[in-house]
């Protein structure tokens, strides 16, 4: 199991800072929330990169029906470049309880799941390097001779972690196709983490989706409330340390910080 911490709260030059220190106490992930207005996720990752050099560093998440697919697969491939191969994109439908009807965005679930889909499937083709071409119900896209950039350096792509609800087929099938699943559960319409025994109970059918390819499987928390050694023996490969708490609290970075510094936690 590989263990991550995700920001809670911090401009970049706090979350550069916060990237060299996990980088020294032995963390394997860095991550950051993607919101529609405030902190920039990828100026702040940019500064995470620049300070680093094992560190993996990713979103956690981008609501892609929100975003351009090119400008965001531009993002990705010049960080992925400039971090040379250590980013993970962790992308789902977003929470529309964030501000997406302030700012006039999609809150429709089925159109913000048809853009997450078209999204991913032109990113990808921008990815390779070749003039792409797409025909979508929402994106149209047709090869452009325009000097562009375009390699990344993990091949085919960086990694895609992808959010599935363990309750629903269609969510499934399309977290599965991806490199990492971040397993969720619907519950009268509201989104949860899966519990340690839904994803127990799902591992099986993941198992046989999979196959032997390699791929994540992701689960957020506290080292205080759970234990990471009962979700690696489930199956799970990432443990992302949160502080969502912290939020609220008289100083979210230094929490972060103090954090940081006494390391991952231990399976053993």
């Amino acid at each position: 199991m590989e263990f991550g911490f995700v920001v809670p709260w911090g401009d970049a030059a706090d979350i550069a800072g916060m990237a060299v220190l996990a980088e020294q106490h032995g963390w394997d992930g860095l991550f950051v929330w993607e919101g529609i207005y405030g902190v920039d996720a990828w100026v702040s990752l940019t500064a995470a990169a620049i300070g680093t050099s094992t560190l993996r560093l990713g979103t956690l998440l981008t609501p892609v029906s929100r975003r351009k697919p090119w400008e965001l697969a531009g993002q990705v491939a010049t960080l992925d470049r400039l971090s040379h191969g250590r980013i993970t994109l962790s992308v789902g439908l977003g929470a529309p309880d964030t501000g997406f009807a302030n700012f006039g965005e999609q809150t429709d679930r089925r159109t913000r799941a048809e853009l997450l889909d078209e999204g991913l499937a032109i990113m990808c083709r921008l990815w390779t390097g070749r003039p792409a071409t797409f025909d979508g119900t929402h994106y149209q896209l047709t090869p452009s001779d325009f000097p562009a950039i375009r390699h990344v350096v993990q091949q085919p792509h960086p990694p895609v972690w992808c959010v599935g609800a363990l309750d629903s087929t269609t969510s499934m099938q399309r977290a599965l196709r991806w490199n990492g699943l971040l397993p969720q559960v619907v519950d009268n319409g509201i989104a949860r983490q899966a519990t340690l025994e839904e994803l127990t109970a799902a591992m099986p059918s993941i198992r046989a989706a999979i196959g032997d390819r390699p791929f994540d499987i992701i689960v957020e928390g506290s080292m205080q409330e759970h234990s990471p050694a009962a979700w690696a023996d489930t199956g799970a490969t990432w443990w992302i340390e949160s502080l969502w708490d912290a939020m609220h609290g008289p100083d979210a970075v230094a929490a972060s910080v103090d954090r940081l510094r006494e390391g991952p936690p231990l399976l053993a």
